[in-house]
């Protein structure tokens, strides 16, 4: 079962990838028809063309590999102006290149007549180049808000699944209760597995957290909570006794200092375990999550060759690889196999895959925001480079000629094989050395 969980968990990952990439295409084409462009192909992979169809002057079909999309438009570049000279100062391969996409664009400039996207005002070009990374976007925000308010977060409830019988410091890392140990306050005051916890000293409490948080920090102080026993409210009082517990960082995981032992902080105890349960967020949350999740992405993509660097060096020394390193598709399908396949509710299963989801969708929206061909964001420069450099000119009483961005194809090449080059890195490590859940 374990195994079927997990091919499952792989499965809906790469459909839900497929899903946002058609998606991210629909943004591109959209806005693309809306403003009169000739739209030849809608193709969802790339390679050898699978299935197809037509509809109307655009061809819909997937194609043999599934690692990514594309819309092809009339007119993306302008015609090459007839004083073009591709050879001078190029290298022959980069100079057949230039001309290669000068004939391709060509092509689509022939039947087009007037419906081409360079011709489009720089506004509306930069409204098409963004469809597809603000469509990501949304589809983030939207997944976050199933994810975290429609099923909601693993969290502890007020309602009580356990009391502690005594006082054992976390220190002395054991479970069992002795002699010498004092009476859980919990135990002493009467509190049962199924009471609910109303308030505590004089404060509702809507978590365990909230509850928690009162009484860690009363050690000594005698505090007055109220209960929900079978629909019937009382009221008990203990105090909480001071003991030891482990620090752990925002991630969950020990502190430890210089000599690598555990750090330990005096906080009060009660005796009280939570019932654990999906608790539904407010919607704002999923706006909050994106937002988090776009600076971390961010951060790691302005470090991208040293995490990637780092995840070579991590895979070749057998080191356990950060857990913010960056994943291919392999990663991510992993990953989403092994989340399948705990031991957990089903609804917290699916929800962490919907999370996962949701995060790659804000990697592809702040990955195609790059400023660089072939990617999107490098399309939204050259429209602005072009939008400029017309502005210039009216400025002087001329009429400049539009960006040919077919010069930068050499620079697309080289942006494609290094792009290219570090998925494969990355392919290798998520085999090899793949991120750890825990």
């Amino acid at each position: 079962m374990t195994a079927i969980a997990f091919l499952i968990g792989v499965l809906v990952l790469v459909i839900g990838l497929a899903v946002s990439i058609a998606l991210h295409e629909i943004g591109h084409l959209l806005p693309a028809k809306l403003f009169g462009v000739r739209v030849g192909q809608y193709m969802i992979g790339f390679g050898p063309t699978l299935w197809s169809k037509r509809i109307g002057e655009t061809e819909y079909g997937f194609k043999a590999l599934p690692l990514g999309g594309f819309i092809s438009m009339a007119g993306m570049f302008p015609p090459a102006p007839d004083d073009a000279e591709p050879g001078r100062k190029r290298s022959r391969f980069f100079a057949t290149m230039v001309q290669d996409a000068r004939d391709a664009n060509a092509e689509t400039l022939i039947a087009a007549d007037d419906r081409v996207f360079y011709k489009l005002p720089v506004y509306k070009r930069i409204i098409v180049m963004l469809g597809g990374p603000v469509m990501n976007l949304v589809l983030a925000v939207v997944l976050f808000a199933i994810a975290l308010s429609g099923i909601g977060v693993q969290a502890g409830t007020t309602t009580v699944a356990s009391v502690s019988q005594c006082v054992i410091p976390a220190s002395q890392q054991r479970d069992a209760c002795t002699t010498g140990d004092p009476v859980a306050p919990a135990a002493a005051a009467g509190i049962q597995p199924g009471d609910r916890l109303v308030s505590i000293d004089g404060t509702p409490v809507e978590t365990f957290a909230d509850a928690a948080a009162i009484i860690q920090r009363s050690p000594g102080r005698q505090l007055s909570v109220v209960i929900d026993r079978d629909g019937s409210q009382q009221t008990v009082q203990f105090t909480p006794q001071s003991t030891d517990r482990a620090v752990t960082d925002d991630r969950g995981r020990a502190v430890t200092d210089a000599s690598g032992a555990p750090e330990y902080e005096t906080v009060g105890f009660a005796g009280l375990r939570a019932q654990e349960a999906l608790v539904p967020q407010p919607l704002t949350t999923s706006f909050e999550a994106t937002g988090q999740y776009i600076g971390t992405v961010a951060q790691i993509m302005s470090q991208l060759p040293v995490r990637i660097y780092d995840a070579a060096a991590d895979t070749l020394t057998g080191q356990p690889r950060d857990a913010n390193s960056p994943m291919s598709v392999v990663g991510a399908g992993r990953m989403a196999g092994e989340i399948a396949a705990v031991d957990a509710p089903i609804l917290a299963r699916v929800q962490q895959i919907l999370a996962l989801l949701a995060g790659l969708n804000v990697a592809l929206f702040v990955f195609n925001l790059i400023p660089l061909l072939p990617l999107d964001g490098g399309h939204v420069v050259v429209a602005l480079w072009d939008g400029i450099k017309r502005w210039l000119a009216r400025m002087r009483g001329k009429v400049a000629r539009p960006v040919d961005a077919t010069k930068l194809v050499p620079v697309t090449f080289v942006v494609v094989v290094l792009l290219v080059g570090m998925g494969g890195v990355l392919f290798l490590a998520d085999i090899f050395n793949p991120v750890q859940l825990l």
